[in-house]
């Protein structure tokens, strides 16, 4: 199991075991809004970090957008498996 599909099975969890002080699961508890908001910042900040910062700040900021858009898609149903089969429908 690759890295992505290990966080997506971790925020599955959180969603469906929030644990009381878990980032995950205080983005859940905030809903789709707050969780879409942080899913704007998040690409904003990699826009600014491709613009003027390091390779290693963009791969964090990178990261940051993957988590919080993998959150987002949990909120939504959708898996990754959903969104690959887009992309290889997308490439054929």
């Amino acid at each position: 199991m690759d890295m992505l599909h290990k966080l997506e099975a971790i925020i599955q969890d959180r969603k469906a075991n929030p644990i009381e002080g878990s980032y995950t699961a205080l983005l859940f508890g905030n809903g789709r809004p707050k969780i879409a908001q942080k899913v704007g910042e998040e690409a904003t900040e990699v826009i600014v970090a491709a613009l003027a910062q390091s390779r290693q700040e963009q791969i964090g900021e990178l990261s940051d957008l993957f988590y919080h858009t993998l959150v987002l898609m949990a909120d939504m149903d959708i898996s990754l498996e959903d969104v690959f089969a887009e992309l290889e429908k997308r490439h054929k």
